[in-house]
């Protein structure tokens, strides 16, 4: 697998795994300029063409010079010195864009919070399926003391997952919090009790993948994402239409004759390719 439009990101692949890990380590502290958003856009390219990933995980081991733990601490927010109101316009939308991709990847992606999380930081988050945080990482939103407010999706979509209470507490505020009452109010899904700890939950959650049709993860988390939002009977015609899929691709019927068959312990299911 080619990695080298992702190398700003520190990719690794695990190819047993199906993980590919991202460990962030640039800039001053982990902020998030054009070069990370390039990156992040080629990211989005790799993992809908090809489906050899089953399972992404971003985190940091970065601690600075006074040995405070990063995850991300931000948007780079020195690069726009000098940039026109347009400019700023055009290139936070590009982060929106990017962040929605994020979210609707076809695969299953983690990230580990370890350290400083905030604002745009905040934001990735949402973008996971599932995050885990270690003891040490502190989430916020301190945009609106710029004279801003979190645009890459964190005012859209916050509220979603935390409730309007919360979302408005952080948002309004710049009120930071730890990972247990992160995970308190659903921010994190998982505490875990170091790095370490949290990756080997993520390869535990890798394995599993493994074993799982990369066509029907896909079709269920597109299916679920799609459903947000909407009266009940749309929701059931939304999974219809990703049921039927599953069965259209010939991936119900693998499972079928694997789960009639007499396979060995951990032996997986001669799925097909992801079709999406």
């Amino acid at each position: 697998m080619d990695l080298q439009r992702l190398a700003a990101l520190h990719p690794t692949f695990d190819p047993a795994r199906g993980l590919l890990l991202l460990e962030l380590e640039h800039g001053k502290a982990n902020e998030i300029g054009s070069t990370e958003l390039e990156a992040f856009a080629a990211l989005c390219d790799l993992l809908e063409a090809h489906d050899e990933v089953r399972c992404l995980c971003t985190t940091s081991r970065r601690v600075s010079a006074r040995g405070t733990p990063i995850f991300i601490s931000g948007a780079n927010v020195s690069e726009r010195v000098g940039w026109s109101d347009e400019r700023i316009k055009e290139h936070v939308s590009r982060q929106r864009a990017l962040m929605h991709r994020l979210r609707h990847l076809p695969l299953f992606t983690t990230a580990l919070c370890h350290g400083v999380t905030l604002g745009w930081g905040a934001e990735f988050v949402l973008t996971a399926d599932y995050c885990l945080a270690t003891p040490g990482a502190r989430f916020g939103l301190p945009e609106t003391g710029l004279g801003i407010l979190p645009g890459a999706r964190g005012t859209a979509e916050l509220a979603l997952q935390i409730g309007p209470a919360q979302a408005l507490r952080l948002g309004c505020t710049g009120e930071e919090i730890d990972a247990h009452e992160a995970l308190r109010i659903g921010l994190a899904h998982e505490v875990v009790a170091d790095l370490d700890a949290g990756l080997a939950r993520v390869h535990d959650l890798a394995a599993r993948l493994l074993t799982r049709s990369p066509t029907a993860v896909a079709a269920y988390k597109r299916g679920l994402l799609a459903a947000l939002g909407h009266p009940g009977e749309e929701r059931l015609a939304i999974e219809r239409a990703a049921y039927e899929h599953c069965v259209d691709t010939g991936e119900a019927a693998v499972g079928r004759a694997a789960f009639s068959a007499k396979r060995a312990p951990g032996e997986v299911p001669p799925w097909g390719p992801r079709r999406l």
